[in-house]
């Protein structure tokens, strides 16, 4: 029997924590930005936001600048 994976995997995808937090908080920050722009963003949201941006991207791009360099520098994975 072949199942519709949109179907079945719809109720499962909806009730991920980030699936929702993308649905709620990330869409509706960037239809802010769109119709008002960044500064009511930053009042509406307030400083934690602008630290969670910052936060995410210092540590994905010490990973990808940083750490995976040395890492392969050092033959860690073996390549």
């Amino acid at each position: 029997m072949i199942l519709n994976r949109k179907i079945y995997l719809k109720p499962f995808i909806s009730n991920f924590i980030l699936f929702r937090f993308y649905k709620y908080y990330i869409i509706d920050s960037i239809l802010i930005v769109k119709k008002e722009g960044f500064r009511h963003l930053l009042r509406k949201r307030g400083w934690k936001f602008l630290l969670a941006i910052v936060s995410y991207y210092t540590v994905r791009d010490t990973m990808l600048y940083i750490v995976l360099p040395y890492l392969l520098a050092r033959g860690f994975f073996g390549i």
